[in-house]
């Protein structure tokens, strides 16, 4: 009983001795959670606290005494709570899943937390299987920064209901939002095509949580890869969503065993090459021993490409492993997607098998581990060393409250001699990328962006009106098969065998009828989503992944001022470089078709050029017709009757004028040059 008893005292006092150092300061931020009524948070269900983040800013110590100080809360406000996660629940240290709330506990309160955009679900990682404290936090930021999404993260530390919990990484739940996984929010309706296409996000992963399995894949090893809905949830996908999406993993099955590189019906065709290459290169920098069997996201929007990623759960990386249940998986010198342990659906290992994949992805590989690069070394060290050392004083509370053994600094250097040893290995095995070093790509130059018009009384969605322009800037037709716009949040794929003819521009649009009725001639193609009003980067792709053309435009100076006044982006010249905004100017030109624009037989306009009276023959009925100069500007506008008229533009300067046709079952637009 006395041992005991003495255990106790000296268990309150380490205790003491934590939340006395937390009272002193933490250059982190402070999270306290005070749930209702003082009660344990359970896994399920959720119950019901109050949440204040005090954070002074950037460089700033917080401290306990300023819970009550306003001007140092960044949040302040009701939350619901539970323990998550699967694995890690065997730990004496919880990991939390959280929602911000409005005072009424139901509401959804969107908000921002510590500088990541708004959202209402967040995660408490408290990183338990991880010694060094830092994997999950370096393995999300890498992959932001070789461009793909991935949680974003802020360190903090913890109190629950006044107990100091330790060093934690408050991150983004993955999730349908613009600002995490940016994807259209499929609902139970979208049964049918193109809405049946997403947005889905799904994941291959274990079977405890709850979720019931959608349907099963075997690796290559022929060992079962489990795979749940995530987005549309079990509980309200149908029938059909089901599936749609599951075919899609059964046609990149076929497709990369078979080895087909189609860029019309292989794997090519299928999924977001770029995006699947970045997941790998990511696991396999980690030697992520849960990769591709467990926690592995993939996601795909309407009319667009199966994505993978965002990359989950990266604690078991590094050479970190599960080693008190006898598990050491993660090596310097294997690939964990063929390794026989946790090994995913064997169409990863088929993809790395490709050659043609295969050396995209080196070239990939090799290019991201260049001086200066986000996966170079060198760049990486740094890193971890500004990371370590922003962590270091929480480490230490950390450690001595959950009684953690070994020295931090030690576990660090250990995570950069891995890396160096991993990144030298790799580059070792990867094998060449000299047959896919300098692809041809066709010379195809975005030139029009119409990305935010002005609302009109005819529609106030005015996002509806949006479109982009593609010009050909070749004496060569394009086969456009393939061809797509990359990333997320713009979705367009252009289909097989589509073309596109020797200077001449397509247009896509977000309306085709509105356009129509607005510029009197259809579009190429209608695009998914819409474009931000204040900056987007379009990057138009081949089916491999090769960049065509980028442009990432702005809503602010140096660009051209095309922000909802009626003007959009046009490009002054098509040899000029687009991603400059210096060659773009804002106009307000009406928009013709960069075909022939098609107008029936029986409609004859003449002279073509025009000295004075432009004659005008229909035989069908012409309700009215308008008159535009270059820049798009109305300058006449009259009915018309009988089958001949006359237009006088005998007044008017030389150069090339726009007229429209308005019929009773379709609008017309010809260019008239006049002399």
């Amino acid at each position: 009983m006395k041992q005991i008893l003495l255990v106790f005292i000296l268990a309150s006092a380490l205790y003491g001795y934590c939340n006395a150092q937390l009272l002193n300061g933490s250059n982190l931020p402070i999270v306290l959670i005070t749930t209702d009524n003082g009660v344990e948070i359970p896994d399920d269900p959720r119950v019901r606290a109050s949440m204040k983040i005090i954070y002074r800013g950037p460089g700033e110590r917080n401290y306990l005494t300023d819970q009550n100080n306003p001007l140092f809360l960044d949040y302040n406000g009701r939350i619901d709570i539970e323990i998550r996660g699967s694995s890690s629940q065997s730990s004496d240290k919880k990991q939390y899943g959280f929602t911000t709330r409005l005072a009424d506990n139901v509401t959804n309160n969107n908000v921002s937390l510590l500088g990541m955009p708004e959202e209402n679900d967040w995660i408490l990682n408290g990183m338990v299987f991880d010694p060094a404290l830092i994997r999950d936090f370096l393995s999300y930021n890498l992959s932001r920064k070789i461009g793909q999404y991935a949680s974003r993260t802020e360190y903090c530390e913890l109190m629950i209901n006044g107990q100091y919990k330790g060093l934690y990484v408050l991150q983004e739940k993955l999730k349908a939002d613009n600002n995490r996984i940016d994807i259209t929010k499929i609902e139970k309706t979208d049964n049918s095509f193109p809405d049946i296409t997403g947005g889905y996000i799904t994941k291959a992963d274990k079977t405890t949580g709850g979720d019931p399995v959608a349907w099963e894949m075997l690796s290559w090893i022929n060992t079962s890869v489990y795979y749940i809905h995530e987005m549309p949830k079990p509980e309200n996908v149908t029938r059909q969503q089901n599936d749609y999406i599951y075919n899609q993993f059964r046609l990149l099955e076929t497709t990369a065993k078979n080895n087909n590189i189609s860029l019309g019906d292989g794997f090519p065709s299928i999924i977001d090459i770029p995006s699947f290459i970045d997941f790998i290169i990511i696991n396999e920098l980690a030697s992520n021993a849960d990769a591709y069997a467990y926690s592995t996201f993939f996601h795909k929007d309407r009319n667009g490409k199966l994505r993978a990623g965002p990359v989950w759960d990266l604690d078991l990386t590094f050479g970190n492993d599960l080693f008190f249940w006898d598990y050491d998986r993660s090596k310097t010198n294997v690939w964990q997607l063929a390794n026989r342990e946790n090994d995913g659906s064997r169409f990863w290992k088929d993809l790395f098998d490709n050659p043609v994949f295969r050396c995209y992805l080196s070239r990939r590989w090799n290019e991201l581990v260049q001086a200066g690069e986000p996966l170079n070394p060198e760049m990486i060290g740094s890193f971890i060393d500004k990371t370590t050392l922003i962590i270091r004083e929480a480490v230490e509370r950390d450690n001595a409250l959950w009684n953690n053994t070994g020295d931090h600094q030690e576990q660090i250097e250990g995570i950069k001699s891995f890396l160096d040893a991993r990144i030298n290995w790799i580059t070792q095995n990867i094998g060449s990328c000299s047959d896919c070093e300098n692809p041809d790509v066709p010379p195809l130059v975005i030139s029009k962006i119409m990305y935010h018009p002005p609302a009109t009384t005819e529609n106030d969605d005015k996002e509806d009106l949006e479109f982009v322009e593609i010009t050909n800037n070749s004496t060569m037709i394009i086969d456009l098969t393939g061809i797509y716009f990359g990333g997320t949040g713009f979705v367009f794929q252009f289909r097989e065998d589509d073309s596109i003819d020797p200077h001449s521009s397509i247009i896509l649009a977000a309306d085709a009828t509105l356009f129509r009725d607005k510029y009197g001639f259809m579009p190429h193609g209608i695009f998914n989503r819409h474009l931000s009003n204040d900056r987007e980067k379009l990057i138009l792709l081949d089916g491999f992944g090769n960049v065509i053309d980028s442009v990432h435009y702005d809503d602010e100076y140096p660009w051209p001022d095309a922000d909802g006044n009626g003007r959009y982006l046009k490009l002054d010249d098509p040899d000029l470089d687009n991603s400059l905004p210096e060659n773009w100017i804002a106009s307000n030109e009406l928009v013709v078709s960069g075909n022939d624009i098609p107008y029936p037989e029986e409609l004859m306009i003449y002279p073509n050029p025009v000295k004075d009276f432009l004659k005008i023959h229909y035989e069908g009925a012409l309700v009215s017709y308008t008159l535009f100069d270059s820049y798009g500007r109305i300058l006449r506008s009259a009915s018309i009757s009988g089958e001949n008229n006359d237009i006088d533009m005998s007044r008017l300067a030389a150069g090339i004028y726009f007229i429209k046709f308005l019929t009773p079952g379709t609008t017309y637009i010809k260019k008239v040059i006049k002399e």
